[in-house]
């Protein structure tokens, strides 16, 4: 594990480490902020519970790190933020053209199709192998939540619907709610996991919502003037299949936002409040 980037924030820290995927078989960046409270000297001091952001198409935790202005809220609430990479990286992981397929674009799933395979694996490291190296270190809770945005935010709900328990809470900005039904998704979805759509359905949160076996509510914020709503996100048919099963959904179209950073920026404080209120809870 490799600590290159050091900066103070709001009383803690941002820091970006590189260490070696084994899931991915590759080097991997992720960006970790530590609140103040995370300081030994602090007089709060103590365990804290942490967040992971997923972010979108063609992303990297800079992104988030250094748009979203996510410190200033993870500090007062104590939260550890964990923002890693989209995909993983490297001259000898498969990539394609344009940027909604390959390297910036792995879709949080695990690829079943060569050559996509032998690399793309985001849904185990996400779920498995990120969390096992954050919460190794004392001053994580144990207790954890998920949020993203776009494409990260179609894999938060996903992992959160595919774990029950082991989320506190789930959020999204602008999710693609139905790959399967979209062309992001179905371009995706046809490369890494082959013509089978059976098989996409592990990975559509909309279809997950009829069986999902915790009613853990999502929260989800879309922006009115975003381009890509008609055509590419689609929050309606989350509504639908929400009302549909019964499940708590909390969806929100903000008018006059878009798909940027600015639309994130404008809301993260309220959705890490969310999400503080759910980690402090006792489980």
């Amino acid at each position: 594990m490799e600590r290159i980037e050091h900066h103070a924030s709001f009383g803690g820290w941002q820091d970006v480490y590189r260490h070696r995927s084994e899931v991915l078989d590759c080097d991997m960046e992720v960006g970790v902020y530590f609140p103040p409270q995370a300081d030994p000297g602090h007089p709060d001091h103590g365990p804290c519970p942490v967040l992971y952001w997923l972010s979108g198409l063609t992303c990297s935790a800079q992104n988030f790190i250094t748009k979203a202005g996510a410190q200033r809220h993870a500090a007062e609430h104590g939260l550890i933020l964990v923002a890693p990479d989209t995909s993983p990286r490297g001259d000898a992981v498969a990539d394609a053209e344009g940027y909604d397929l390959g390297q910036g674009a792995g879709f949080y799933v695990n690829a079943t199709q060569a050559p996509w395979d032998a690399h793309y694996r985001m849904y185990d490291y996400i779920v498995d192998e990120l969390p096992a190296w954050v919460e190794a270190d004392p001053v994580a809770s144990g207790a954890r939540a998920i949020s993203g945005h776009s494409m990260g935010g179609h894999g938060a709900l996903v992992i959160a619907l595919r774990n029950p328990g082991r989320y506190r809470s789930v959020s999204a900005f602008s999710p693609i709610v139905a790959p399967s039904r979209v062309p992001w998704g179905e371009k995706a979805f046809g490369a890494y996991l082959g013509a089978d759509r059976d098989a996409w359905a592990a990975y559509d949160a909309v279809a997950l919502v009829a069986g999902a076996e915790e009613r853990l509510p999502l929260l989800v914020d879309q922006g009115g003037d975003d381009e890509f709503l008609s055509g590419q996100l689609k929050p309606e048919l989350l509504q639908a299949a929400c009302d549909a099963a019964g499940h708590p959904l909390t969806l929100r179209l903000q008018p006059g936002y878009d798909h940027s950073y600015y639309f994130i920026a404008s809301f993260i404080g309220e959705h890490i409040a969310h999400h503080a209120r759910a980690l402090r809870r006792k489980a």
